[in-house]
């Protein structure tokens, strides 16, 4: 198993600024390539204290290639629906081209409907601005002098500058939450598969769903499955508690803050049950996400344990991507946490 940073915003001005955020960011992505850890990734969200830091992750990345020089960059994730295709691929190929041919992609949906609404994009184009959007990425990014007649863009006889370091491109990730259906697609379509462990015990079945579409498709090997957690460690299991508790839960109810329209009325054919699972989202809190496995937080004999039961639950996947510094985690103690991690849990799982 590989192990990651991911860096998710979900602070407000009052609590942090976006200075002091992103600069306690990047002194951690700067002990990455020391310590171990092989990826860095940001997200794509706006106007709210959920994600909302953080409206392009190719400003992040492109500055963490620059304290780097192993760590891969991936994109967690862009948003094709908020997004021209013309205008991402360059910036894409522009950000391989900086960190020497170290990007990955991740696409997803989006799913916060004041995002929408702010856009003034209808949520029941939001499969069809994905599905259209990623293909013109990929199509600009591994070929010239190209044309596309889409539903939301069309372009003709266009080269997308600058040219992928990597070749054809950078791989690609597909973000995806709980149905079969999402993991399937990526499998046959040969993409990696960015994935949250709120679905608990089901993720066994969706994960099989998925290598068994790779290997039907043809594609050799069996694919790539990230996982997202929170991650706090501490020498003391019982403080690593205390100051993980609010700082985690404040970064739930956040979220569930920012989806909140679920919760009073809004509706897509695109976004099956979404108000049920934002709804029992708002009875999460750390307690409950550790015993599903989705918070690593104690001392490095228990975040070990808490490891290799996930996964004996749900089976083997390739990369774990860890939220190190959550909400209002101060910058020492994420910076002792992953030194800890680093040493004493990844050798377990990487040796």
């Amino acid at each position: 198993m590989e192990f990651g940073l991911q860096f998710f915003p979900a602070v407000a001005p009052d609590e942090k600024s976006a200075q002091q955020y992103w600069g306690e960011a990047l002194h951690l992505v700067s002990l990455c390539d020391d310590l171990g850890y092989t990826h860095v990734r940001t997200v794509e969200h706006y106007f709210h204290p959920y994600g909302g830091y953080s409206p392009n992750p190719i400003v992040f990345l492109t500055a963490a290639a620059m304290r780097t020089a192993k760590t891969r960059l991936i994109t967690a994730a862009v948003l094709p629906v908020f997004n021209h295709p013309l205008k991402l691929a360059g910036e894409l190929g522009m950000l391989d081209a900086i960190s020497g041919g170290r990007l990955e992609v991740g696409f997803a949906r989006a799913f916060l409907p004041h995002e929408f609404a702010h856009f003034g994009i209808s949520m029941d184009e939001s499969r069809a601005r994905f599905e259209e959007g990623m293909a013109q990425v990929r199509l600009l990014l591994e070929g010239e002098n190209v044309t596309s007649q889409g539903r939301f863009h069309t372009f003709e006889n266009v080269t997308s500058l600058p040219r992928p370091t990597q070749v054809p491109r950078p791989p690609f990730w597909v973000a995806a939450l709980a149905t079969p259906e999402s993991f399937e697609r990526a499998g046959r379509d040969g993409y990696a598969v960015m994935a949250i462990p709120l679905a608990g015990g089901r993720m066994r079945e969706l994960i099989r769903i998925y290598r068994e579409a790779w290997a039907e498709a043809g594609h050799p090997g069996r694919g790539r499955v990230m996982m997202a957690f929170h991650m706090f460690c501490h020498s003391d299991r019982s403080l690593a508690l205390e100051m993980a508790r609010e700082p985690l839960n404040r970064y739930l109810k956040r979220l569930v803050d920012g989806a909140r329209h679920w919760l009073h009325g809004t509706d897509s054919a695109d976004y099956p049950d979404y108000d049920k699972i934002i709804a029992n989202l708002d009875q999460e809190t750390m307690e409950t996400q550790m015993a599903k496995g989705a918070a690593w937080v104690g001392d490095p004999a228990s975040i070990r344990d808490t490891i290799a039961s996930y996964v004996e639950m749900v089976g083997e996947f390739e990369i774990a991507s860890l939220q190190v510094n959550f909400n209002t985690i101060a910058v020492d103690d994420a910076e002792r946490s992953i030194r800890l991690f680093a040493q004493e849990v990844m050798p377990h799982f990487t040796e």
